[in-house]
């Protein structure tokens, strides 16, 4: 079994970085510093990347729960006709797991003469699933109740602004426009009793979303009963959307149209692309320095022990032997920091995970707390590029320790 004395020295080095006489505790203390340093950028470098993706995927499944995987609408921006056949054409393809009919446009909402808010009012068969488990007070039923009125789910943000209560009696106005007169149509009346409030942390679309039972918008909104908004699609399972959408829209005719749900929010997932590339490559910079750190703690080390090194070119060891001692030393400073960093990093984001201990404001977040999605992916590409960055920073001492002249190093002690 061979035995590498670069190892051996390097790990003596790193256990027991000791310098002379009052430097002595200084030289420790340091190296504790320098691998520190690497734990520290090394978990907030996974923490964010964890945060990251966490932000991402939590964004996209709200999104998507809201709108589906893909919307089928018309490009004349006007209802779409004949919307059964449509239904089933769609529902047709292998891809599609479900479709939903769906008729959306903005209502004059009035609980009293002082509380009056314009929203989106949703007409559906059904709330959203993601909807219905968000019920924070109520149900999501949309049937009539006992009085014969039909049932509206509020966000939780609009009815504190128009302070609803389950039980509340909702009324909506909604005003058509006459294409061939150029006038406004009298407007249509439909009153509507409070039957649930949800609550998504997406603050504008709470404020913004109504949800109605699909025959009584088409009344309200004066749709004909083969009309709608918009289809709501979602795909099966590994399906992709995007792929998806683009199969759908090729079997559609003018002036269909089927966009996936990243275009439909473009600048919302655009924001979210953007976190994804800026943040870790902010954070990257703090295991650049730690890097750094290393460079000034092994020079440090080669100035203690410059009389060792001395010894040790008088005994035989090449130049290339003294700089692996210290390449070896700056890769054990790395591994060490890494291994404790990812420690560190797992154990934060467990204790994230369990207790929300990183509160969000809502309303710039969409989220309550941040979101941890770990990934091994993380752990070890951090570790492979923090590792090699800590050796390649060992590199410059290296070479100056591999010049160090055997007899003036002696006569220096």
């Amino acid at each position: 079994m061979s035995f590498k004395i670069e190892s051996f020295i390097a790990r003596r080095y790193l256990r027991g970085a000791e310098g002379r006489s009052e430097g002595r505790q200084f030289l420790k203390l340091v190296t504790y510093i320098s691998i520190g340093g690497v734990a520290v950028g090394v978990a907030t470098l996974i923490l964010a990347l964890s945060i990251v993706r966490g932000f991402s995927q939590e964004i996209r499944s709200k999104v998507i729960g809201f709108g589906a995987h893909v919307q089928v609408e018309s490009m004349q921006d006007a209802p779409l006709d004949d919307s059964s056949e449509l239904v089933s054409l769609v529902q047709s393809m292998d891809e599609v797991e479900s479709v939903s009919p769906v008729i959306q446009e903005f209502v004059l909402l009035r609980k009293s003469s002082t509380d009056v808010e314009g929203v989106s009012i949703w007409g559906t068969t059904e709330v959203p699933s993601f909807v219905s488990t968000s019920i924070v007070s109520g149900d999501s039923s949309l049937g009539p109740d006992s009085l014969g009125r039909p049932g509206i789910v509020i966000g939780m943000k609009l009815s504190r602004l128009m302070s609803a209560t389950i039980g509340s009696t909702m009324t909506a106005f909604s005003v058509n426009h006459d294409s061939e007169s150029s006038t406004l149509s009298p407007p249509r009346v439909s009153q509507f009793v409070v039957r649930g409030i949800y609550e998504t942390s997406l603050a504008n679309f709470d404020e913004l979303y109504v949800f109605v039972a699909l025959d009584r918008a088409i009344q309200l909104l004066d749709y004909n009963p083969d009309q709608i908004t918009r289809l709501d699609v979602r795909v099966r399972e590994g399906v992709d959307y995007t792929e998806a959408a683009n199969k759908i829209d090729q079997s559609l005719t003018f002036p269909s149209i089927a966009r996936p749900i990243t275009d439909v929010y473009r600048s919302l997932f655009a924001w979210v692309k953007l976190q994804e590339s800026i943040i870790p490559l902010v954070i990257s910079i703090i295991v650049f320095v730690a890097s750094i750190n290393i460079i000034g703690t092994l020079l440090m080390i080669i100035l203690e022990k410059n009389s060792e090194m001395g010894v040790l070119a008088s005994l035989g060891a090449t130049a290339k032997t003294r700089r692996s001692i210290f390449v070896h030393l700056g890769l054990y400073v790395g591994v060490t920091g890494v291994l404790m960093g990812e420690i560190l990093a797992l154990m934060f984001a467990i204790i994230q995970l369990k207790f929300n201990v990183i509160p969000l404001p809502a309303e710039a977040y969409y989220m309550k707390y941040a979101p941890i999605e770990l990934s091994i992916v993380d752990f070890v590409m951090v570790a492979v590029a923090t590792t090699i960055l800590c050796a390649l920073s060992s590199y410059i001492p290296a070479r100056y320790a591999a010049r160090i002249e055997p007899l003036q190093a002696i006569r220096s002690r």
